[in-house]
């Protein structure tokens, strides 16, 4: 069964190159109006694939980003912000991208169409039943991402996808995917726009929901947040305050003392 990559599809403009800067930058911002709503569409399958990762993280689990060029960058961004913003392990939340660290800078040719590079990549972590692996492809066709769900399936892990086509052969492959169908790119093919944007947008809904899940938010406040330079020292000063209806002086010496804003927050209810 054939399918329709609308992620390649002409874009609905032409003669880019005479448009005037303005006019550039007001028909990219017309396409980009149109990702929250193709996002929205989404929602039932990015809340299945959510409530998979939570399940399973509560249990012990991992969750994996497996994802070649833009893709496999925007899922090592996701990853990596997770540590600092919720405190949790670095090793929680993995990204892994096609051709190795060295892709993220720099592309890395032919590294996306190896089908067997992901399995081994993810291996290198000793993944097992209680992690869940999400390939994100804005095409649907990576082999590198396709081959990694393959073998997860295989070994009974838990496997789901964000690409941005249709019936693609990647949201055939994972057990819970997720499509977000943007359509034409304003730059034909250019899928580090739409797509990517479509892509990060999937991925703050899903670590924000899984690490809200997992008891890593207080009311709206990220109180395990890593403390890690003087503009967060001064957010957590002002958390604590808010929450515990002290002084800044007071905040400031039980922020001191616990490094922690929960342990502080905590620690003032339990004198």
């Amino acid at each position: 069964m054939s399918f329709t990559k609308t992620t390649e599809q002409a874009s609905h403009y032409n003669h880019l190159e005479k448009m005037t800067v303005a006019e550039l930058l007001r028909n990219i911002n017309n396409e980009d109006k149109t990702v929250p709503l193709a996002v929205e569409k989404g929602l039932p399958q990015i809340e299945i694939l959510a409530e998979v990762a939570a399940k399973r993280m509560r249990n012990g689990g991992r969750l994996f980003y497996i994802g070649a060029g833009t893709s496999g960058r925007l899922g090592i961004v996701d990853a990596s912000e997770c540590p600092p913003t919720f405190g949790v392990p670095f090793d929680l939340v993995i990204g892994i991208i096609a051709g190795g660290d060295s892709a993220i800078r720099k592309a890395v040719e032919f590294a996306e169409d190896d089908t067997t590079q992901a399995w081994k990549d993810l291996s290198a972590y000793n993944i097992n039943e209680n992690d869940t692996v999400v390939g994100i492809a804005a095409s649907g066709t990576t082999p590198y991402v396709i081959g990694g769900l393959q073998e997860c399936n295989k070994n009974n892990i838990a496997t789901g996808c964000i690409t941005c086509n249709a019936g693609s052969p990647l949201a055939k492959t994972a057990q819970y995917p997720v499509e977000v169908v943007v359509g034409p790119e304003f730059v034909t093919g250019s899928s580090r726009m739409k797509a990517g944007t479509a892509q990060k947008l999937v991925l703050n809904m899903i670590s924000t929901t899984v690490m809200i899940q997992l008891g890593h938010i207080k009311g709206n406040k990220m109180v395990d947040m890593q403390l890690s330079n003087h503009k967060l020292v001064d957010r957590g000063v002002r958390m604590i305050m808010d929450e515990l209806e002290i002084s800044q002086e007071e905040a400031s010496a039980l922020l001191d003392k616990h490094k922690n804003v929960r342990k502080a927050i905590e620690s003032y209810g339990n004198r």
